[in-house]
């Protein structure tokens, strides 16, 4: 539904271009989105943008509603929502493995944000085809993620992305065991020249990216562990990119897990058939912990690993 707002000039204000006044009434909305709004005087006279304000002029400003453009209607939106948190300007998900952010070329329907959409709006200004999206996990990467709902709450979590302003914690399991109990791996990261689905690190040029690694288990006998990697920065597969460039691949993951230098070298029948059968690297997004872009409350989220992780874990642990 849209919202009305009522705004009356003071003193303080006199003299200033309407749309000018009005972005200071409406923080939360650009100029160029204030534009687009249906803007009346009380007294029914014309309204320009540019006209300067005169001391007690009223306006009335329609603020329509902020749904997306992408609907839900006859396409395929049929896995369950799991809501770790709702409130009118953020939604927070648990994102299942095996699931596609929003629409492209190779996938049109059962996107994330389509299903999103059919529970709930999301802000426009991510675009026609990706609302609300201020941040992506991988289609086979799990865990949780936070969308906008309020153009307001949209501009806030850009920023906070974009700043590193919040923590980002993940559950990856690698082949290797380390001699070490943490790390602090940093590296700029570009596009593959020879892979195109494919990041790389590179020695000049790319993007910063670092990544601290920490040890939580191993089973020596499997050469595998278990690493919980904290992101200081969000490049395109960042942890994929720098855990398998520095010896420790993530298990199942089928651009740089280099599965077949490892998978001859299982013994055990169970866990032999789990890495051949599963599809999808086994990482998950386990924390995220922010300030409400809009409140500024603290917000902490922390999710259990999902299905096939821990059933990789039974089969590790039972050895």
């Amino acid at each position: 539904m849209s919202e009305t707002r009522n705004f009356t000039v003071d003193d303080i204000n006199t003299g200033i271009r309407l749309d000018k006044f009005l972005s200071v009434q409406m923080p939360d909305f650009s100029r160029s989105e204030i534009q687009k709004f249906d803007i009346q005087r009380a007294d029914g006279g014309r309204v320009k943008l540019s006209d300067k304000t005169k001391l007690g002029d009223k306006f009335i400003v329609q603020i329509p509603d902020k749904k997306s453009d992408i609907a839900c209607e006859n396409i395929s939106c049929d896995f369950d929502l799991d809501i770790l948190y709702e409130d009118d300007d953020i939604i927070v998900i648990n994102k299942p493995r095996g699931v596609v952010m929003y629409p492209s070329a190779g996938n049109k329907t059962g996107t994330l944000v389509q299903n999103l959409l059919s529970h709930t709006y999301l802000s426009a200004l991510g675009g026609a085809t990706r609302p609300g999206v201020v941040h992506r996990l991988d289609k086979d990467t799990s865990g949780i993620m936070v969308f906008a709902k309020s153009d307001g709450a949209y501009r806030g979590l850009v920023k906070m992305f974009s700043t590193h302003d919040l923590t980002r914690k993940y559950v990856a399991f690698v082949w290797g065991v380390p001699v070490w109990g943490g790390a602090d791996i940093t590296g700029n990261i570009a596009r593959s020249s020879r892979n195109r689905q494919k990041m790389s690190m590179v020695k000049t040029g790319g993007k910063p990216a670092h990544t601290i690694v920490n040890v939580s288990d191993v089973w020596t006998q499997s050469g595998i562990s278990m690493f919980r990697c904290t992101l200081l920065t969000g490049r395109t597969h960042q942890i994929r990119v720098h855990l398998s460039a520095h010896g420790f691949p993530v298990l199942c993951d089928p651009l740089y897990g280099r599965a077949k230098n490892h998978i001859g070298t299982v013994k055990d029948p169970e866990l032999l058939d789990f890495l051949k059968t599963h599809n999808g690297q086994m990482l998950h997004a386990e924390v995220l912990d922010f300030n409400h872009p809009i409140t500024g409350a603290k917000m902490h989220f922390k999710t259990r690993l999902p299905d096939d992780m821990l059933e990789l874990k039974e089969i590790l642990d039972g050895e």
